[in-house]
């Protein structure tokens, strides 16, 4: 027993933790049988460490058991690995190799005829045909690739009634059939149970591609089914006559590729399964036992064979069949082994409902705000969404996203400049973005400076010094941020060293700039301010005054002021009889035109060629930890129901009827969209938002906040846009 002896000496040498034997825990009976015979094969070749067997009753138990200290190591399939990693704390230690010229991976891949006009982006009402429920490449992948990306929602993590609202006709075996009819209405059951959805000619690669052969418009399966059953590949009746080049895959991209190109036109990279372990088990010592046994148990000849599973009357025991070797992991996290693509996609079909809030508590900042969030509430209720809303009261956007942040409140919507707030300072997330276009997933808008046409004096962008001037709030985006930016670098505005506040106060005569009150800023700053109307609340950061936000700064243009800054859509939204309330309801869009920066003035249907700047759509934040895809169900469901003025139960993008504007969403609002790969505030924001924002330094020791250090790096990088 010399060999023991030396193998503890190296392994208390080497690592804090060492094993001499690993508990390997098997998923059933013929594994365990399978598990056995290997454990008596590696002690008759001497191999360590030990090696013994533990009955689990599933894969997830047998995760369990290995965070319990319960057994050492299981393999998994790659969605497996994303749950062990993810809510377990396993790693990927030892990878499976398949001799499929792609290494440690295969390749989920969308089919479609070549005759058909399909694209990634436009399968919704198709006939989709399916491996089987939750199976990787024909479910798990795709599926969960649809939701993350926004292709796709699922309301209360129901991911089969998402599924069936989105393709008209599926063959998905396995599925539940009683309560989703529509993904078995393409199966055709098999010659021995006639049963649909149960064990189906469809069903599995070869049967998916039957599905698209026969009636279907996509196929999900990996990436050589086709080339395995066209050609001459496959003798069977169906298959015999089929040609490869009758077939494409969809890319990503929104193109189509011949079959041939999957490494470059798929949905995601499949990682192989994987052998995962404790984050405190040493997976050099799993490798080495591994490796000792493939190279002695991996031939025809071998009395125990790693990799064939035939002698238990069963497949896929332990390892693959198809496996050629095992392989060391050398990056040993679940999300380096499973790849970036194949992550999101698990991201979008991890929704567990058990997991989910009772309710989504959406922040609001003001009382007529709470009406609308409570009205809103209860025709969530009324077509039964889940989960319901619930409407919590804040006296601020910058109180929201403390609540959010404490997780006293869930969900709120923020513009540009509150959105880098929400993500700088409170690390909160985008979950779902407004969309002002009614043919394209819009996610900015443009930032105007709006003037009366016919006042006595027409001045210019290079004429705005002693103006008065109507902003939507302190640090809005195209209210504050983006125009006293552009100003200051362009030197019309002057501050001394970084105290913007006053350095506005002293360019324009008078201004409303709600939230700019007390110190330390200037009182010019609230001077035009309204309040209530009756005294009260003037110049607060929210609806109580009655100059705030978009249609607020254009009132406040109207009944004061000399200019306004605003989104390029605020003229339209309040003109031309779009808004009934008094002070609205006679303007003519006409009757107003923008400023440009190049000292021109210009029509405001022209705001795509006369604008201070582009800037990021609202978007709706929440904690990190908020499940962003059951939220943008929930609101993309909802909006099929109150997303149009025709709907006479609720409004979601209309305010009128609490004589107010932009409440929770602004009223320009065509359509809520998902937010794709924009999942942080920084990519959400874009480099150029952001940027603008932290680009450069104040140098000036006379900084009196560091807000007023933001605007002036604001303005070096807008002049780039506009010194040509």
């Amino acid at each position: 027993m010399i060999w023991k002896s030396l193998f503890f000496i190296f392994c208390f040498s080497q690592t804090s933790f060492c094993l001499n034997e690993i508990r390997w825990c098997t998923v059933s009976e013929a594994e365990n049988k399978k598990c056995n015979a290997m454990s008596a094969s590696f002690a008759e070749a001497k191999i360590v460490p030990s090696l013994s067997c533990v009955n689990g009753t599933s894969p997830l138990n047998c995760v369990k058991n290995v965070q319990d200290n319960k057994a050492d190591a299981v393999s998994l399939s790659g969605i497996l690995t994303y749950k062990a990693g993810r809510w377990y704390n396993l790693k990927p230690v030892v990878g499976e190799v398949y001799d499929q010229g792609v290494g440690t991976s295969y390749y989920a891949v969308a089919v479609v005829k070549k005759t058909s006009n399909f694209t990634i982006n436009t399968l919704k009402g198709a006939k989709s045909c399916h491996t089987g429920y939750e199976k990787t490449s024909g479910w798990n992948v795709p599926i969960g690739y649809f939701i993350d990306s926004g292709r796709m929602s699922a309301v209360a993590c129901d991911i089969p009634k998402g599924v069936s609202d989105f393709f008209s006709k599926s063959c998905v075996p396995g599925v539940e059939e009683s309560k989703y009819p529509s993904l078995c209405d393409l199966c055709k059951g098999n010659s021995t149970n006639g049963t649909q959805c149960g064990q189906d000619k469809y069903q599995d690669y070869d049967g998916a591609f039957r599905c698209l052969v026969d009636e279907g418009d996509v196929a999900f399966v990996k990436h050589s089914t086709v080339l395995d059953n066209s050609d001459g590949k496959n003798s069977a009746s169906w298959a015999k006559n089929i040609l490869s080049s009758d077939y494409q895959l969809l890319c990503q991209d929104g193109t189509r590729a011949d079959v041939t190109e999957w490494k470059r036109c798929n949905l995601a990279r499949v990682p192989a399964n994987a052998v995962v372990v404790r984050s405190d088990v040493d997976g050099s010592l799993i490798y080495k036992m591994l490796h000792e046994g493939q190279q002695k148990y991996n031939s025809l000849n071998s009395s125990f064979k790693m990799f064939d599973s035939t002698a238990y009357n069963a497949s896929n025991l332990l390892f693959r069949d198809i496996t050629t070797e095992l392989r060391m992991i050398l990056n040993q996290t679940y999300q380096s082994w499973l790849g970036e693509e194949f992550l999101q996609a698990m991201t979008g079909i991890d929704c567990d409902p058990d997991k989910l809030p009772k309710s989504f508590r959406w922040c609001s900042i003001s009382t007529k705000e709470v009406w609308k969030c409570g009205d809103m509430a209860k025709a969530f209720k009324d077509k039964v969404l889940n989960p319901s809303i619930h409407c919590v009261s804040a006296a601020s956007h910058e109180d929201c996203m403390k609540r959010i942040q404490q997780k006293d409140a869930d969900a709120v919507t923020l513009d540009g400049g509150d959105i880098y707030t929400a993500g700088k300072a409170y690390g909160l997330v985008p979950a779902a973005a407004e969309s002002y276009s009614e043919n394209a997933s819009s996610d900015n808008y443009y930032a105007v400076a709006v003037v009366k046409k016919y006042s006595p004096d027409s001045f210019t962008f290079h004429e705005l010094k002693g103006r008065k001037s109507c902003h939507t709030g302190y640090m809005r985006s195209a209210g504050w941020n983006i125009p006293i930016g552009l100003l200051t670098r362009k030197g019309l505005i002057r501050p001394d060293g970084c105290n913007i506040a006053k350095a506005v106060s002293d360019f324009f005569s008078e201004s409303c700039v709600p939230g700019a009150k007390g110190k330390p800023f200037p009182p010019t700053l609230c001077q035009l301010c309204n309040g209530n109307g009756l005294g009260n609340n003037k110049c607060e950061n929210n609806t109580n005054e009655q100059y705030y936000g978009y249609s607020g700064a254009f009132r406040c243009l109207v009944e004061k002021g000399e200019v306004a800054f605003v989104k390029h859509s605020t003229v339209f939204d309040n003109t031309d009889g779009k808004n009934d309330q008094e002070w609205a309801s006679k303007l003519k869009s006409s009757d107003f035109q923008l400023l440009c920066p190049n000292g021109a003035r210009a029509e405001v249907t022209q705001y795509a060629d006369c604008n201070w700047a582009q800037v990021p759509a609202h978007a709706v934040m929440v904690h990190p930890e908020m499940n962003i895809n059951a939220l943008f169900g929930l609101l993309d469901k909802a909006q099929d129901y109150y997303g149009s003025d025709s709907s006479s139960v609720f409004k979601m993008f209309n305010s009128s009827q609490y004589e107010e504007k932009d409440l929770i969403f602004k009223d320009s609002t065509e359509k809520i969209v998902p937010v794709r790969d924009k999942k942080t505030y920084e990519q959400y924001l874009g480099r150029n938002y952001i940027e603008s924002i932290e680009g450069l330094q104040c140098s000036s020791s006379k900084a009196i906040t560091p807000v007023n250090a933001v605007l002036l790096l604001i303005s070096n990088i807008l002049l780039i846009k506009f010194s040509a």
